[in-house]
């Protein structure tokens, strides 16, 4: 920071403890916020900065969202590492950070993983932004952490907006597909931007599925049923992986199945929730985010009973309509780019996870678990025989 020109000082944390680690100027009123009742009791600075400031792909720095995410993810493995910074005495700048222990190794990263789908910081643009996200960064490599993994880092984000002389490790690259609604939805169903067999296979398909009970589509604000319907489609969803000899420990978790039906419960939630309905039962459930004018697809199933009749490529279109009505103008379907979603899509959107080494242990971290150890667990796990798959999902769950 000595570039800058301005007097340092020692780093301050909002429940009065001072961490080591490299001094801070006090013109940008660096702090840590290391307790949960500190946290939460930056909800009204945190939202009025989310409101003037973040753009919709942010939602999952929300306070709102974070706060349902600590409720049920923030353990005695991890403690809160929040970097806020100030300006004459106001809120304009957040990194939303944990700090763990992993393997030995001290390690900070994004505030929600594993149900936030972007990692990214709060910064208000009125500010002198590039010396306030240097002094962030400085805070953040004099923490004592070995690394920071910077993972699902949109190329748009406001992280790396502004040029920086940290050179990261690409751990991986993955797209992130959009919907462009204008295009894509007509009325309740597809939009000038399928081909006319395209359409016509869907009215075909919807004829179809009625011949089994009379078809409802449904949307849903947060409430009771909402929660339920959550709960339902982590099931469903668990049901279709399984059938598919496909291990996802994240879905597993019984944590991910609260977290969702604690948002859908909550009436201030961003999370809005669609269902395609046959003879008043729901075999297809989607639970979106909304956030300034766009929609966030996070979980979407079908009835595994009737996967067979192509409730997805109905449930989807019926998901576009809903995002629409509540005027949504794009809808993202986030990392990775699978098949399905490229059918849909108008665009995509890089994401990133990127490793940033402090010290050395960091640096063999990156090297040998990010590059080797954890690309090797992967492959092995695809290789599994299906039944043996199918057997450790059924033990996660």
């Amino acid at each position: 920071m000595s570039g800058l020109g301005l007097p340092a000082m020692g780093l301050a944390t909002a429940d009065g403890a001072r961490p080591p680690g490299r001094a801070m100027s006090v013109e940008h009123g660096i702090e840590i916020v290391s307790a949960l009742d500190a946290f939460e009791a930056l909800r009204p600075e945190w939202d009025a900065l989310f409101d003037r400031a973040a753009m919709p792909q942010q939602l999952f720095q929300s306070h709102s969202f974070l706060s349902h995410w600590a409720r049920h993810y923030l353990d005695r493995s991890m403690t809160l590492h929040i970097v806020t910074g100030r300006q004459d005495g106001r809120l304009v700048m957040i990194w939303p950070l944990v700090r763990q222990r992993r393997l030995g190794f001290t390690l900070l990263q994004f505030m929600g993983s594993p149900v936030a789908q972007f990692g990214d910081i709060l910064l208000d643009s009125g500010t002198d932004a590039e010396a306030l996200v240097d002094a962030g960064w400085a805070a953040v490599e004099g923490s004592g952490a070995d690394l920071f993994l910077a993972q699902k880092v949109r190329a748009d984000s406001a992280f790396f907006r502004l040029p920086s002389v940290r050179q990261p490790v690409a751990v991986e690259c993955q797209q992130a597909p959009f919907a462009d609604l204008a295009v894509r939805v007509c009325g309740d169903g597809p939009g000038s931007a399928y081909s006319p067999r395209d359409r016509s296979s869907h009215r075909r398909r919807l004829r179809r599925l009625a011949e089994h009970g009379a078809l409802a589509f449904r949307a849903f604000m947060p409430g009771a049923e909402a929660a339920k319907l959550a709960q339902q489609a982590i099931a469903f969803k668990l049901g279709q992986l399984e059938r598919g000899a496909i291990l996802s420990t994240t879905l597993a978790d019984p944590r991910f199945a609260a977290f969702f039906q604690d948002c859908a419960a909550d009436p201030a939630s961003a999370l809005r929730i669609s269902t395609l309905e046959r003879a008043g039962r729901p075999i297809g459930i989607d639970l979106s985010f909304d956030c300034k004018g766009k929609s966030f697809g996070h979980v979407i199933a079908s009835d595994p009973d009737c996967e067979r009749e192509g409730i997805g490529g109905v449930l989807i279109h019926h998901v576009f309509a809903a995002a629409k009505a509540r005027g949504s103008s794009a809808f993202d379907m986030m990392a990775p780019a699978d098949p399905y979603k490229l059918r849909h899509a108008d665009g995509q959107t890089g994401v990133g996870n990127q490793a940033f080494a402090f010290t050395l242990a960091g640096r063999i971290y990156c090297d040998a678990v990010l590059k080797h150890v954890r690309p090797w667990a992967k492959g092995m796990v695809k290789k599994l025989p299906a039944g043996l798959l199918r057997r450790f999902a059924r033990t996660a769950r």
